[in-house]
């Protein structure tokens, strides 16, 4: 497996609220395999146990766990700040990683390392005016796409959430608030995007080395000619 996965760059998936990453990883392989073949997807569980009752209890085993907490009203967070501290420090020891995809409560700020890709499902902006109007004062320039669901009460703030990026993706669908279940069409339109991701992704490093190199051979013209 290690074999298979070696050069494969790594998307660090989060899950939602009171679920886990077994249950995410379960809700993405309803996804055609060939969208995320370029990646290897890692799926850590939330570092805090399910505070109340999950609404997967039933329908997935437990545990379940949670990233944070919310305030009733969803203006307020608590121990959001020790949840962005760990997540750092995962993507820092267990990466690099290219690119994040969340599921509603699975997401992170601005403090993270840098990624290149970040997908949405159901997502939406921090309410709290102390972290919205730093977060989101100006559009965050990551590729992005954002699934919407007609019938998902968070679809007005996904749509929020996806006009804070520059320039990004929507891929609306029929469900609620879930990881949906996508048509041809669709695998298609998401496969090409992150197709077009990877190659734009290379030949930016192509360009960052062949800049490395010449401000090396620049330099090793100037030391010369400063000896001579």
């Amino acid at each position: 497996m290690e074999a298979a996965n070696y050069g494969k760059k790594k998307i660090l998936c989060l899950h939602g609220f009171r679920t886990s990453g077994s249950f995410l990883k379960m809700q993405i392989s309803k996804w055609d395999p060939s969208i995320f073949a370029p990646f290897v997807l890692d799926f850590p569980d939330g570092i805090y146990p399910a505070g109340g009752k999950s609404e997967i209890e039933g329908i997935f085993p437990p545990p379940y766990f949670e990233w944070f907490q919310f305030s009733k009203d969803f203006t307020g967070q608590t121990n959001l700040e020790a949840c962005i501290d760990y997540l750092c420090n995962y993507m820092e020891t267990n990466g690099p990683f290219h690119g994040l995809l969340g599921f509603s409560q699975g997401m992170i700020l601005k403090q993270h390392p840098p990624i290149a890709l970040f997908v949405s499902i159901s997502g939406s902006k921090f309410k709290d005016p102390a972290i919205s109007e730093v977060a989101y004062k100006e559009l965050i320039k990551v590729r992005s796409v954002h699934f919407v669901g007609e019938r998902d009460w968070q679809k007005l703030p996904s749509e929020k959430m996806a006009a804070a990026f520059d320039h990004p993706l929507i891929i609306c669908h029929p469900q609620g608030h879930t990881v949906p279940r996508i048509d041809e069409e669709t695998v298609e339109k998401f496969s090409s995007w992150i197709r077009h991701g990877v190659v734009l992704q290379r030949s930016i490093n192509v360009e960052i080395k062949h800049g490395n190199r010449k401000k090396v051979k620049n330099g090793q013209r100037s030391w010369l000619k400063g000896k001579l």
